[in-house]
């Protein structure tokens, strides 16, 4: 029997956050790893084990597919960690599909380094609005839709305001066929409309993983993060401190912290981060 135990990622308040699945100590072959993530039934399960003092591995996998990333399953792996008295304040490296990322630990909050962004096809706005029975005057007019990566590819999607985005009528299928076409993990759509003064309001959907709709995402925030920064929608200084607000949609209200480094006008270094608490454990029978 295999201990699976669900910490909220990014939660601003006790009903808050975006739950995954965290496995100690695993040694699983594959199959049994997604077996195990199928019947956890979380968005991402993540299976840590230790290298040494400073150093782990992560392997990711959604109940249908392994993925490279997962933002929210790393914080939620470290705050165990941290939790169960394994660590302590300060500086780990963590190695996953996509690289070796940094972890900084901090009075309970948990920051991973994301790889530096790229940006890739940059989407017409016909392809997309048939995903979510959108209008073209409903888009903000001033930012492209276009696939961004740090270490996850994305489509982000800028919409007018707050009410056009809880107003979307997702339609999955469509989702589901836009992001395998472009090689992307689902659409993050957002507007800089807020609720609580954050930087952006957002959703995220990626049924192509058989997530419909996902409270907090790291890694798409991460890279929403460069991308307003790319489009000189945000300054340097406010770079150093950008918070994504997420789940409201959900009645899972979530806080993603991102923080972009810099050198001269170039990213050289992209963090994202937030805090996770203990929601239990359950038991997967392989």
């Amino acid at each position: 029997m295999t201990q699976v135990f669900v910490m909220n990622s990014f939660a601003k308040t006790p009903e808050g956050g975006n739950p995954a699945g965290v496995v100690l100590n695993s040694h699983f072959k594959e199959e049994e790893m997604l077996k195990i993530a199928s019947k956890a039934g979380f968005s991402e399960t993540a299976f840590l084990n230790k290298i040494d003092d400073s150093h782990y591995e992560i392997r990711f996998f959604t109940p249908v597919a392994e993925v490279d990333l997962c933002g929210h399953a790393t914080i939620a792996s470290f705050a165990l960690l941290e939790k169960q008295g394994c660590i302590c304040d300060g500086d780990y490296f963590l190695l996953t599909k996509a690289g070796e990322i940094e972890i900084k630990v901090s009075c309970g909050n948990i920051f991973m380094t994301q790889k530096l962004p790229e940006f890739f096809d940059v989407i017409e706005k016909e392809e997309i609005l048939p995903c979510f029975g959108l209008k073209e005057s409903e888009l903000a007019k001033d930012l492209p839709i276009q696939v961004v990566s740090t270490g996850l590819r994305d489509i982000l999607l800028p919409v007018r305001s707050l009410d056009v985005l809880f107003n979307l009528k997702p339609d999955f299928s469509e989702i589901a066929f836009l992001s395998k076409k472009y090689d992307t993990v689902g659409i993050h759509v957002f507007t800089e409309q807020t609720k609580y003064g954050g930087t952006a309001h957002c959703r995220n959907f990626a049924p192509l993983y058989d997530i419909d709709e996902e409270a907090a995402t790291g890694t798409s925030n991460g890279a929403l993060g460069c991308y307003l920064y790319r489009y000189n929608h945000i300054t340097q200084s406010q770079a150093q401190s950008l918070v994504f607000e997420q789940g409201y949609s959900m009645k899972k209200p979530s806080e993603i912290r991102v923080c972009l480094d810099f050198e001269e006008n170039k990213i050289n270094r992209v963090c994202v981060g937030g805090r996770a608490v203990y929601s239990g454990v359950i038991k997967a029978d392989i």
